[in-house]
């Protein structure tokens, strides 16, 4: 008898082919109960369709697929009422109806739903509750979709592109709500095209291309693994940098590119700046506009796919 997940989703080899198109070829991921992961990659790269299978609106050509422990397709009755599913720039066909009656109307669908007027208020739409959905703006369609998708208290929630459309203020206060949901132990599945949206917000981050995963982990493992940062400093020009290389971890590098200007490459860590700092005082050197580069998760991800994320 095989062993019961303990993961929310748990996707093992995932093959969807269209046609001839494999959109999705040997995919596997998995989701920690209480965790939020970012799903990353450019677009028709098999993304929204891993997705969809998850939630039960596709089905696997070939592989598994465990959402809370149980299958998408046979089990769908079982597992609708545990999951919240948010599909980007929609709130199905309800557009004529006032926001706040569409939040109970969807509320009355479940068992133990959350207070439609509280909800509303904690997404930001307390002030537009009496507006029809097709007067409202995009970004305050997303944020009622958001509502919508988590009105029946899931313990797993879908979010397609949650921010899009959305202005800063209202993408900050997005966020902090799905940081309220990870503390409250709800399992977050999030596909984006912000990539600083993955970083404030997931546990992990795995990124697809060509139907597969190309890299996965936390944002501090994809960009600490595999590349140097670099530090920039000034000062008095013509530093003996020989000295600071042998202080320095093996394979870091020195150099002064104009005078008084220097760059140290290496790994960037606390002990890199301290021997820095130290290495300096030594010398009797102050490092002014000291600054740390570090790469980016937008670098890990054009280094993976060589393109850039399109909305």
């Amino acid at each position: 008898m095989a062993p019961v997940s303990t993961a929310a989703v748990e996707v093992c080899d995932l093959v969807k082919t269209y046609g001839t198109r494999r959109a999705v070829d040997g995919l596997s991921l998995r989701v920690p109960p209480g965790s939020v992961l970012a799903l990353l990659g450019p677009n028709g790269a098999g993304k929204t369709t891993t997705i969809e299978i998850c939630e039960g609106f596709r089905r696997p050509g070939a592989g598994t697929v465990r959402v809370l422990g149980l299958d998408p397709i046979a089990d769908a009755a079982t597992l609708r009422p545990r999951v919240g599913v948010m599909l980007q720039g929609s709130v199905g066909g309800y557009t004529g109806a006032r926001a706040l009656e569409l939040l109970r109307l969807f509320a009355s669908y479940a068992a133990r739903p959350h207070d439609p007027v509280e909800l509303l208020d904690g997404v930001g739409l307390a002030d537009v509750a009496r507006t029809p959905v097709k007067r409202l703006s995009g970004g305050q369609q997303q944020r009622l979709s958001l509502a919508l998708a988590l009105v029946g208290r899931p313990e797993l929630v879908f979010l397609d592109e949650p921010t899009a459309g959305m202005d800063p203020q209202a993408r900050r206060r997005t966020w902090e709500f799905i940081r309220r949901l990870r503390a409250d132990g709800v399992t977050v599945v999030l596909s984006t095209h912000f990539l600083d949206e993955a970083e404030q917000l997931a546990d992990t981050v795995v990124v697809i291309d060509a139907g597969r995963v190309v890299a996965a982990g936390t944002p501090a493992e994809l960009t600490r693994s595999g590349a140097e940062g670099q530090i920039r400093f000034r000062a008095a020009p013509g530093l003996r940098l020989e000295s600071l290389v042998a202080d320095l971890p093996e394979g870091s590098q020195a150099s002064e590119p104009e005078p008084g200007r220097y760059l140290l490459r290496g790994e960037v860590s606390p002990q890199l700046l301290a021997t820095l700092t130290a290495w300096c005082a030594g010398q009797g050197v102050l490092a002014d506009h000291l600054s740390v580069e570090r790469r980016s998760l937008e670098d890990v991800f054009l280094e993976l796919t060589g393109r850039e994320l399109r909305a």
